[in-house]
């Protein structure tokens, strides 16, 4: 380890093919396909008493005191024992509390082995039924996904609030956005937000319009977090290195750039295939990635009603 310093019918059968992918289902494939013992666990410090994890997958938050550890997200299944170390470098204490931004495998997948080592799942309600097996079955007509040690024990609708290691910890469901399920946690305290995959960092997100997504939502995300936010805020996103309120700025500003080119292009009557031809992103690839053809597709559909 190193320590640095620093619902529709519409969505049914997509949801089963982006669970193959990232979530429960896939988790025994994913961890047979994927070679994981290279990945190192970096240790972000944020305060003396509140981190960030990076490894593979979606980055984790980490507060500790004599409470216990709270994490938030928990990667992939194979990299458990590694993220255990990682914590076990700041705290003596156990891993009390995971909280689930949203129900994707890289950011779940560690969530029995956590059960397991004594810790309790707390997500958003929507985390609980793409998570649960008998759930699932009724969204998608097929049996599958995470074992009942994985589900969450406790969930919440609107938000949630922890009064944990001497910290209130802030818990908030965003609304349509990388999911319908997503939550941002507030560490108010600290001046620190942990956005889940609603923030990107650096590149097109994923809109995952097969789970309820919209790039609407995933704006009024920044909106959110900037709203709250000063010079000092730290965020944490769900992929890339820690930022700051003026890289979620610029991230917030090129959603709503090529929010406003496709919208153009809606109102025009161009089809979801015209409108990737357009190539509406062309100018910012170079900045933020040369793949933005699903990011465009998940626009056009949130805008037109691509799910129906």
């Amino acid at each position: 380890m190193r320590i640095l310093l620093a619902g529709a019918v519409g969505r049914l059968a997509g949801l089963a093919a982006v669970a193959a992918v990232v979530s429960g289902v896939g988790r025994g494939a994913l961890s047979a396909q994927q070679d994981m013992s290279d990945v190192e666990i970096t240790t972000i410090p944020i305060e003396s008493d509140l981190f960030m994890l990076m490894g593979r997958g979606g980055n984790i938050g980490l507060s500790v005191g004599e409470d216990g550890a709270f994490l938030i997200d928990d990667q992939f299944a194979p990299l458990t024992e590694k993220i255990l170390a990682a914590v076990a470098e700041v705290t003596d204490q156990p891993v009390r509390w995971v909280l689930n931004t949203h129900w994707h495998g890289d950011h779940t997948g560690g969530n029995e082995n956590l059960v397991n080592a004594g810790g309790l799942i707390v997500a958003h309600r929507m985390v609980y039924r793409l998570l649960n097996p008998a759930e699932f079955a009724d969204l998608v007509g097929r049996s599958g996904q995470a074992p009942r040690a994985a589900l969450p024990v406790v969930t919440f609708d609107e938000g949630v609030q922890f009064h944990w290691n001497g910290r209130h910890i802030d818990v908030t469901h965003i609304g349509r956005a990388h999911t319908d399920g997503d939550a941002i946690v507030h560490f108010p305290r600290a001046n620190v937000f942990h956005m889940g995959d609603t923030f990107f960092h650096g590149r097109y997100p994923f809109v995952d319009m097969d789970s309820g997504g919209g790039v609407d939502g995933v704006i009024a995300a920044a909106n959110f977090v900037l709203e709250r936010s000063n010079e000092g805020t730290r965020i944490i996103p769900g992929h890339g290195d820690l930022a700051s309120p003026e890289h979620l700025r610029q991230y917030r500003d090129m959603l709503e750039t090529v929010r406003m080119r496709v919208a153009s292009l809606v109102a025009n009557g161009r089809t979801e295939d015209q409108v990737v031809a357009a190539a509406p992103t062309a100018d910012l690839d170079e900045t933020w990635g040369a793949n933005s053809e699903r990011f465009v597709r998940a626009v056009y559909q949130s805008l037109s009603g691509g799910m129906e």
